[in-house]
């Protein structure tokens, strides 16, 4: 029968998506399920492992049903995932070593900062392209060996493997304990804080400065290849691809030439450009990172900004205030002032990312009268998105050779037609929106079907890009500067919080 479809599975912070597209890039059938996200403390942030292994089989089943295919039908899979959550989990049984820890989790901070102090701790972000943070997943391996006191010896002889979420669902999907590959994708390894990103392989001086035994860890291997057909339900589809869910989006919005930049705002929000085949080591606070790779092309690389709270602020402000009954409102609710009235949030939720890297920064409301209105709080919350995103693009700009002309955008928030706009405002660029908002699972989509010859070239895949809609900026320049140093005033109020008030005197 006739292969004619690629499957992808996204597997995300707060659901797992499988979706079908045709070799024009279209959505064929969806799937999704969410899983439960677990706050056992303050600044601990858990998911069950086994609860996402299984919801993906079931969107991957259902998503077959709903398209009325076959496992027979699918030329490829590719699987994109949330990248520094880890998982630790037995070789002979499958089972984890307690639950993952996700990317938001801040648990490692005090191990971070006794790392940091150590003379060889100026030489990791220069093997890595990451600054030293509990952001990346070797401190949190780190913390499971030193907690768990017998499980460095199991995983020194191999016995409990490490993996992001990639590699523990290729592992399941090819047989689990019974020959599952025990593989990750160069963006996933690249995250974790012990890959090269010259050799683009485990490194031995990062391996002992986080005394990580490299028996735990999976082979490294290209965006695009042979991962190994599955096994479990359904079984047969070729898996061909894997990526961090932030690089598939690069791939998915055809971002293949240098200079060329998209953002993602979902949760956070996660800005890449890309740079070429040489990596660009960041002097201003960016992460330097694999961009992709396919095959044996060589790698293409990118720098990135990570902005911590963008969606979760809007969701804060239903959940928590219950300013709003559902996200979408807020855009109404915005729209009723013609600006947030000198009222700034800054959402340092749990600290600061890029490009300011403070994890002690708490968040703060700061300009307010007795004139701010559920209006302004609105207004306000949008614009911490749009000023967060000009502080990286600032960034951006500063460390690479070519400024951005352009941004393109995905993800859950490009709904809000109002919030693109201030972003085109902030940036002083356009923003465009694909027509295809699924960039993630495209992306992953797109490198499968690439790696098993279902589309011949890149190009094909540029030829699927349609744009749905431009926002162009229209606001005074000088209106845009004056309220972006207001902003970073905000900004500065937030720093050394958790160091008391006598510290920040």
């Amino acid at each position: 029968m006739t292969t004619r479809y690629v499957m992808s599975v996204d597997q995300g912070t707060t659901s797992t998506r499988c979706v079908i597209f045709d070799r024009q890039g279209r959505v064929v059938a969806l799937s999704q399920r969410e899983h439960r996200q677990r706050f056992p403390r303050s600044g601990w942030v858990e998911h069950d492992a086994v609860e996402i292994w299984r919801n993906v089989g079931k969107t991957m089943s259902h998503a077959l049903r709903r398209s009325g295919l076959s496992p027979s039908e699918i030329a490829a899979l590719g699987i994109a995932n949330q990248r520094e959550t880890t998982v630790l989990w037995e070789r002979a049984t499958g089972r984890p070593v307690g639950h993952a820890i996700v990317w938001q989790d801040t648990r490692t901070e005090a191990l971070v900062e006794e790392l940091l102090a150590r003379p060889e701790a100026a030489r990791i972000s220069r093997i890595c392209g990451l600054p030293l943070a509990s952001y990346f997943a070797a401190p949190r391996v780190r913390w499971m060996l030193d907690e768990h006191p017998d499980l460095r010896a199991r995983a020194e002889r191999g016995e409990i493997l490490f993996g992001t979420m990639e590699s523990w669902l290729v592992w399941n999907l090819s047989g689990g304990p019974n020959g599952g590959r025990h593989v990750t994708d160069v963006t996933n390894a690249g995250r974790t804080m012990l890959m090269s990103l010259d050799t683009l392989d485990w490194d031995t001086e990062l391996l002992d400065f986080f005394d990580i035994p490299r028996a735990m860890l999976p082979e490294i291997r290209s965006n695009g290849e042979f991962f190994g057909a599955t096994v479990a339900d359904p079984p047969g589809i070729p898996m061909y691809a894997a990526l961090g869910d932030q690089q598939a989006a690069l791939f998915g919005q055809t971002c293949f030439s240098e200079g060329e930049t998209k953002c993602t705002y979902g949760t956070g929000g996660f800005l890449l450009r890309n740079t070429g085949v040489t990596p660009v080591r960041s002097e201003h606070g960016l992460l330097t990172t694999v961009g992709f790779r396919i095959g044996d092309e060589p790698a293409h690389y990118a720098l990135e900004g990570s902005i911590a709270v963008t969606g979760s602020l809007v969701q804060w402000l239903r959940d928590q205030l219950g300013l709003i009954a559902s996200a979408p409102e807020i855009e109404t609710l915005a729209a009723t002032v013609p600006n947030s009235s000198g009222c700034y949030i800054v959402p340092a939720f749990s600290g600061l990312f890029a490009p300011r890297w403070r994890a002690e920064a708490r968040g703060v409301i700061a300009g307010l009268t007795s004139f701010i209105d559920r209006g302004h709080l609105a207004r306000a919350v949008l614009d911490a998105t749009a000023w967060q995103t000009r502080e990286v693009v600032d960034a951006m700009n500063a460390d690479s050779a070519l400024p951005m002309t352009q941004l393109r955008v995905d993800g859950g928030m490009t709904s809000n037609n109002l919030l693109m706009q201030l972003i085109s405002d902030a940036l002083g660029v356009p923003v465009v929106r694909p027509l295809v908002a699924e960039s993630v699972s495209r992306g992953a989509a797109y490198a499968a079907g690439l790696a098993a010859g279902f589309w011949p070239d890149m190009q094909g895949l540029r030829s699927n890009w349609h744009r749905a809609g431009q926002w162009d900026p229209a606001v005074d320049p000088v209106e845009r500067e004056r309220e972006y140093t207001r902003w970073r005033g905000a900004v500065a109020l937030t720093y050394d919080w958790e160091r008391g008030p006598a510290d920040r005197v």
